[in-house]
């Protein structure tokens, strides 16, 4: 059985691209879409204008049947079901997401810091969650065309990575742009003779392509597949690309036995920063 996607909604614009996002994504995986709103939302987030904390009920069932008209608005044919949880947001979707196909969180809601540049809600969900989590970024939800940006890691944990980014692209008939930075320890920039246009350069840019093949040796032929590699920190490289990208899909490790944030600075600079939606794939190592 397929499981459905999942968006958490409440009321905010923010929340409401992440429906609109999240309606296509489910029509083109043809799976139901769930539309979650978590009472205990305004704890974090804050309360809605002209709403009071003895009315959150009657506002998640407004807030869900708002968001599930506008998802079958735009898709017609999509199931939508909605739910009104009495919980933690952040727990309410972690724990959604342990039967999701993927759960998807706009950047902030109702009352966040207006120069923050994503929601705690948001960032404790894509750095916890058992399944992938999309933070729908950018002006446009749904930008037309783009090609799919993953940045590839170290190790066979990024195979996740790769699977997510192939499946996405083929889904949109779009290319996959693979980005490796790389960049040359301490050791052969600072007063060493082979710093810039000695050997050492190409040395560890080949590596960075060996890594790249490595990577994407099983994606198949029926996907474009563009290799990049590029000097510098992957952060900057991935939010860079970001700029012309349907979607950037990073990947988090999960260590076993470990609480709190387990994101890394890659994927957490580019869910600050990139330009369009984010997928971060849990990667599970010991």
């Amino acid at each position: 059985m397929d499981f459905p996607l999942v968006v958490g909604v409440d009321g905010s614009e923010p929340s409401l691209r992440a429906v609109d996002w999240a309606a296509d994504e489910a029509a083109r995986r043809g799976v139901t879409l769930r539309v979650v709103y978590a009472s205990l939302w305004e704890r974090y987030e804050g309360p809605a204008p002209g709403y009071h904390a003895s009315h959150v009920r009657l506002r998640g069932d407004d807030v869900v049947e708002v968001a599930g008209s506008r998802a079958s608005d735009r898709q017609p044919d999509l199931k939508v079901t909605t739910e009104v949880v009495p919980e933690e947001p952040e727990y309410a979707l972690v724990r959604e997401g342990r039967q999701a196909t993927a759960v998807v969180v706009g950047t902030r809601g109702h009352g966040g810091f207006a120069g923050a540049l994503l929601g705690s809600v948001s960032v404790t969900v894509a750095a916890n969650a058992h399944c992938p989590v999309i933070v729908v970024r950018g002006g446009d939800a749904t930008p037309t065309g783009g090609r799919i940006v993953v940045g590839v890691g170290e190790g066979a944990e990024t195979a996740a990575t790769v699977r997510y980014a192939v499946e996405a692209a083929r889904l949109r008939g779009a290319p996959v742009e693979a980005v490796r930075a790389w960049r040359r320890p301490v050791r052969d920039t600072a007063g060493n003779p082979l710093r810039s246009g000695g050997p050492a350069g190409p040395a560890y840019e080949e590596e960075a392509a060996l890594t790249l093949d490595e990577a994407l040796r099983d994606t198949g032929d029926d996907v474009r597949v563009i290799r990049r590699t590029v000097e510098g920190h992957a952060r900057r490289a991935l939010v860079d690309a970001s700029h012309d990208a349907a979607l950037v899909v990073v990947g988090a490790r999960r260590r076993g036995g470990r609480l709190g944030l387990q994101l890394g600075r890659v994927a957490h600079a580019v869910l600050h920063h990139a330009a369009c939606p984010v997928v971060v794939v849990p990667q599970r190592v010991a």
